[in-house]
């Protein structure tokens, strides 16, 4: 802190030679001007003293007999008059300053982190309806208001938050790990069944709306209701007065027999690089980009797009980027598999298929894969057995008989 202060009132590194400089260093003590960095080279002192300090030292020089001489100037005094002899750059710090400024009344670039089920596409066409873009103005955003339509909007969100950070609006949602199913009820309010996916065995039931029509331990079929979307209401003497349309919810997990094939051919195409490439760069800025023409004599190429984002500060994100393209020359070469690496390809798709089903929440009991040699490749076939909540919504499939039932129980 001292030394800024210093360098704003502005100081000077001196030379001090003659008759008594111990005696000039004392004499600066007593009256209370501060010296310091006081260094002695041969009969030679050099010191520094402040700027004010400096024209106090006149009397003391003659009285002592010693010359004293500048060899260093610092602080601010001495850079702002040789800065105002360079109006260019003057010019150049105000313009920079005033970017600076405007800028950061605007929003140049939205972060959504979070989203799962929400793709990034969907997410942003819904700010975009919504009026949130890149170069919309700060105070044109209601942060609050753009919370509650998020969640609105998507049922899957179940907590959301925005925030701007410097230029940038991060905005951070929470979904729901369970989906939520999209329930819709004809004009009849027929209500809805909930049955099963594929054939199977009850292994986990927990039901918390509707009437369940299989147990734990039931071996069920494809198609067949496992809890019915209709609840029946009783009369005083005990009989069925109406049926209440409802939307089942339950926890229902199937154990059932899956499967699994895969086939890979004996020969394969790959790409053979010939070394040949040509690189373009490009800005991009805004909506508005520019490139040159591409102009290409290869017959087959791929590209590699490097992009990199400029940024004023940390927190000044500005919409323009620039970056380049590479196209590389290539041929295409027929190769054959060897035993040893179609077992490693088809034994990476056998590992694939069972993370996803491992996304999926499915449980993998016992898998029974085999890797057979074919004429013209190698087959992955085998089955598996699993665990999973394979149930769906339907339509109700039994009339609505609220008033039906209640005239047939009366006759």
């Amino acid at each position: 802190m001292t030394e800024w202060v210093k360098r704003l009132q502005g100081y000077v590194k001196i030379r001090v030679w003659g008759f008594a400089p111990q005696r000039f260093i004392n004499l600066c003590s007593n009256k209370g001007i501060l010296l310091w960095n006081i260094e002695k080279q041969e009969d030679v002192y050099t010191m520094c003293i402040g700027l004010r300090s400096f024209y106090e030292l006149r009397p003391i020089a003659r009285k002592t007999k010693v010359r004293v001489v500048i060899s260093e100037r610092y602080g601010l005094p001495f850079f702002v008059p040789g800065m105002l002899r360079r109006k260019a750059f003057l010019a150049g710090l105000f313009l920079a300053v005033a970017f600076w400024l405007i800028s950061s009344l605007f929003v140049w670039d939205i972060q959504v982190t979070g989203n799962y089920q929400v793709t990034d596409d969907v997410f942003y066409s819904f700010l975009e309806q919504e009026g949130i873009h890149t170069g919309m103005r700060r105070s044109e955003l209601n942060i609050g208001e753009l919370e509650k339509q998020i969640r609105r909007k998507f049922s899957q969100v179940t907590w959301t938050s925005g925030r701007l950070d410097g230029t940038r609006l991060v905005i951070e949602v929470k979904e729901n790990d369970m989906s939520v199913p999209e329930v819709v009820q004809d004009a009849a309010g027929a209500g809805k069944d909930l049955v099963a996916e594929c054939n199977g065995v009850i292994t986990d039931m927990i039901v918390r709306c509707g009437v369940p029509k299989v147990s734990i331990g039931s071996e069920v079929a494809k198609g067949d209701i496992l809890v019915e979307g209709r609840i029946p209401i009783y009369a005083e003497d005990g009989t069925v007065r109406e049926y209440r349309p409802v939307t089942p919810d339950a926890d229902i997990v199937l154990e059932h027999t899956g499967t699994f094939q895969a086939y890979l051919p004996a020969d394969y195409i790959r790409k053979k690089y010939t070394g040949r490439q040509k690189t373009f760069y490009f800005i991009h800025f805004g909506d508005r980009e520019w490139k040159p023409e591409k102009k290409m004599d290869f017959l087959q190429y791929d590209s590699v797009l490097e992009t990199c984002p400029v940024k004023a500060l940390e927190y000044l994100q500005i919409p323009c980027m620039v970056g380049r393209i590479t196209y590389r020359e290539y041929q295409k070469t027929e190769y054959y598999y060897t035993v040893s690496e179609a077992e490693t390809v088809l034994q990476k798709k056998i590992m694939d298929f069972l993370e996803t089903l491992d996304e999926k929440g499915v449980q993998i009991i016992s898998k029974d894969v085999k890797i057979e040699t074919k004429r013209a490749g190698w087959t992955a076939h085998g089955e598996l057995l699993l665990r999973e909540a394979a149930v769906s919504l339907v339509d109700s499939r039994a009339e609505d008989t609220g008033a039906e039932d209640l005239d047939r129980n009366e006759d």
